[in-house]
């Protein structure tokens, strides 16, 4: 199985959860994704390029809240431990990568390509439309059109 097939598996198992095993969990476990956080030597303009390029509403705080009930967004997120030879997050060098859900990839990407950026590759298979770019400070991210139900 690929990875983004493998992703794409887990978010579907965890937007139906088995009732069972919630029940039966014990307390002090993990319920979601609370946020992600990266180092940057110029946090200032990295949040501005992903207001500016990606339309994430950058807070006076410097973050951006992203909603899990945004209309057409998957209801979770997935989290996957690659190995270290994994070539996925390829060409970057972090050793992670972020995959944003968006609502028009081709309105997107074109936004994207006009002002300059990368279009590292760009696929539609059955799970959805798919993109992948750099951010200036070399992390990958991977732009998913979930498939419409």
């Amino acid at each position: 199985m690929s990875l983004r097939l493998g992703l794409v598996a887990a978010l579907a198992l965890a937007a139906f959860p088995l009732q069972a095993a919630a029940a039966d969990a014990p307390a002090g476990r993990v319920t979601g994704i609370g946020g992600v956080f990266v180092k940057s030597k110029d946090p200032k303009a990295l949040a501005a390029w992903y207001r500016d390029m990606l339309g994430i509403k950058v807070e006076p705080w410097g973050g951006a809240v992203l909603r899990y009930d945004t209309p057409e967004r998957p209801p979770s997120a997935a989290w996957t431990a690659l190995s270290g030879a994994s070539g996925y997050t390829a060409p970057s060098e972090r050793e992670f990568m972020v995959d944003f859900t968006v609502d028009d990839l081709d309105s997107l990407v074109a936004r994207l390509t006009a002002k300059g950026v990368k279009i590292l590759k760009r696929e539609d298979d059955p799970n959805g439309k798919f993109a992948w770019i750099l951010d200036p400070d070399g992390t990958k991210l991977e732009l998913w059109q979930p498939k419409a139900p």
